[in-house]
């Protein structure tokens, strides 16, 4: 049985092509292995590859990249508190909801605004969390402000990192689309 037949099969009975399950596994490979490497800290392609999941994948494949991407590197990298877990992993995650709502309308601004936002999201969500359960910062006003004065130059690398990850993912499939694109045009009809 083909590759193309074997696609169509599982398209039929609602579940994910062989491609898919690939470019998942890719996405997630991708993030586990870059938070595994020497980086700066949250220059990492988490978010931008959860977008790219959303705008690519179906709803469960999108939410599922994020979510394995972040367990399997916490395997390795050990996990923290769990009540700041939810929210980093909420937050790692919502941007997979972002991009299902661009499917089909990939246009360079829109997608430079999506990967900000999800920056802006995982930097109020993790930030909140780590104020509300880490016991560093006085559960006032002036200690979440702290504490978001104090995260700041993390979300720097955050937003750098989600921009560069998401031009090479989605710049990534464009140039590939493109490549594909003029070599079938170039193949001579039989």
């Amino acid at each position: 049985m083909a590759a193309g037949q074997l696609d169509q099969i599982v398209k039929r009975r609602g579940l994910p092509a062989t491609g898919e399950f690939m470019l998942l596994f890719g996405l997630i490979a991708l993030d586990v292995v870059v938070r595994l490497l020497p980086n700066a800290l949250n220059f990492t392609p988490v978010a931008a590859s959860a977008l790219f999941a959303g705008a690519v994948l179906g709803r469960p494949l999108a939410l599922a990249v994020p979510l394995a991407a972040m367990a399997l590197g916490d395997c390795v990298l050990g996990f923290d508190d769990w009540r700041v877990m939810i929210f980093v992993y909420a937050g790692l995650t919502l941007p997979a909801v972002l991009g299902l709502l661009t499917r089909g309308s990939w246009k360079p601004i829109r997608l430079a605004s999506l990967a900000a936002l999800s920056s802006v999201i995982f930097f109020v969500t993790s930030n909140f969390a780590v104020w509300m359960f880490s016991g560093i910062y006085a559960r006032d006003i002036a200690g979440l402000v702290k504490c978001y004065i104090a995260a700041l130059p993390f979300f720097q690398n955050t937003l750098m990192g989600d921009l560069f990850w998401t031009a090479v993912l989605f710049g990534g499939l464009w140039v590939a689309r493109h490549a594909l694109g003029s070599r079938q045009a170039q193949v001579p009809a039989v």
